[in-house]
């Protein structure tokens, strides 16, 4: 691999997403130095990188990032092929609520913070 080429590939693909070195940096997270160093020629790219870019940027190809064969954008990723189907709605029978119970209050208990407590049963109020 040609890392004067591959750079220039890295160019392309920030022209064509109108962005900046330190923005294409954070889009594919990595540090915004580690772009600088590579434009500039001073660093190879990672496999991490490459893959970096390929997950953020899906119609970049790989092949293309890394020979610069093939086409940019990928056809096969920015155009679907198949008109996307409908979704089909399901019916659920949900079960119907069931009618309220009159319960009446038996006991009352009240508890207090040294650990007392006063119950008051249906007789008392």
């Amino acid at each position: 691999m040609n890392v004067a080429d591959f750079t220039k590939r890295i160019d392309r693909i920030l022209k064509f997403h109108d962005l900046s070195a330190s923005a294409f940096a954070d889009k594919i997270g990595v540090q915004r130095s580690s772009i600088s160093h590579l434009l500039a020629g001073r660093n190879k790219p990672s496999l991490e990188f490459v893959m970096k870019v390929t997950a953020a940027f899906p119609e970049v190809d790989l092949y293309w990032l890394l020979h610069g064969e093939g086409h940019y954008p990928s056809k096969a990723k920015t155009a679907p092929t198949t008109q996307p189907q409908p979704e089909k709605k399901i019916k659920v029978d949900t079960p119907k609520p069931s009618p309220p119970q009159t319960k009446e209050i038996d006991k009352i208990v009240i508890f207090y913070s040294d650990g007392s407590f006063k119950s008051y049963s249906e007789k008392e109020y």
